[in-house]
């Protein structure tokens, strides 16, 4: 690994070199950038939504080459097998024994490209994997790197031939990123970068090189961790999550792990600001990544035109915010 630094660098110095990496590749990437950052220092995983050639994938390339960790990429498929990304045991006829061969979920940084193009049975192998870190291969138990992070992208579920993530998959992303269409401004300056040589299949020639040390991601993890959370601000996190239960457009409110994301994500949020202690604006900020993945609209809101981040925004605007 490449000793980026003489120093090792705080939560915020790294968000900081991410967003920079980030931005030098993919034009309006600031949120983008933040999500990511966010499920990397709460040890959590990152779906992005959007439609094709929005970006998606190179946002999550750029951000694989900035940590400088070992990265693999895996293009989910109709005819994909949880054994191609868990991986499975194999026999040598030259020792006449069974062996394992790993699949490419053993990396730091997976890309479960267009997830939602591969049926549920091979969604579900990553499950044991996202959420304890470590996969089982014919009943022997492995453990994943660490750290260990989980990138899927997504095509909105409209599109034809895709099938939709189950409820118990998607609670296992902390965060879901809405990759939109660019500004004019910024759809130029991506225009710009392109007439002037820019080649998004080149990215290790674009000048992306790594800014962290997987040691650095670990104690970022650990100072996110340490970043005081008042009663109040927990109360606070309770009351939102507890209205989208009561919510009368939705049929599924979030659920007690939804609170522990939104919790945790506003720790990392405070952290990605340089403090070491968290505020109902983090809530609030981290709020429409965290929950409305998590939530079902009623059938009569959504022919109505609601969405899920729709009510979830508005829960956010009717729950008094506590004073500190």
């Amino acid at each position: 690994m490449t000793d980026v630094s003489a120093s090792v660098p705080g939560a915020r110095e790294l968000a900081d070199r991410v967003r920079a990496a980030l931005a030098a590749t993919v034009v309006g990437s600031d949120r983008v950038a933040f999500g990511l950052t966010i499920a990397l220092f709460t040890r959590g995983h990152a779906l992005v939504e959007g439609v094709p050639g929005t970006g998606k994938t190179l946002a999550v390339r750029a951000f694989a080459l900035a940590l400088g960790l070992d990265f693999r990429r895996v293009q989910f498929t109709p005819d994909l097998m949880p054994s191609d990304v868990v991986g499975t045991t194999v026999f040598n006829p030259q020792t006449a024994e069974f062996g394992i061969r790993r699949g490419p979920i053993f990396a730091h940084v997976m890309l479960a490209d267009e997830i939602n193009r591969t049926p549920p049975k091979t969604q579900a192998a990553l499950l044991e994997a996202m959420e304890e870190g470590r996969v089982t291969i014919d009943g022997t138990s492995l453990d994943l790197p660490d750290p260990f992070i989980v990138c899927a992208t997504q095509n909105p579920i409209e599109y034809e031939g895709t099938y939709p993530l189950p409820e118990a998959q998607l609670d296992r992303f902390m965060v879901k990123i809405d990759a939109t269409y660019p500004q004019e401004a910024e759809e130029l300056q991506l225009l710009a970068r392109v007439a002037a040589g820019f080649d998004a299949r080149a990215l290790e020639r674009s000048g992306v090189t790594p800014v962290a040390a997987a040691s650095d991601i670990l104690a970022a993890q650990r100072s996110v961790r340490a970043t005081h959370v008042s009663d109040q601000v927990q109360r606070y996190v309770y009351r939102i999550v507890e209205e989208t239960r009561r919510s009368s457009r939705l049929t599924l409110g979030a659920s007690p792990r939804a609170g522990v994301a939104l919790l945790l994500a506003s720790q990392a949020a405070a952290a990605i600001d340089g403090r070491d202690f968290a505020t109902p604006d983090d809530v609030k900020d981290v709020a429409p990544l965290t929950l409305p993945h998590r939530v079902i609209v009623h059938p009569e809101a959504e022919i109505e035109g609601a969405r899920a981040a729709d009510v979830v925004s508005d829960i956010l605007g009717a729950v008094p915010v506590p004073r500190e």
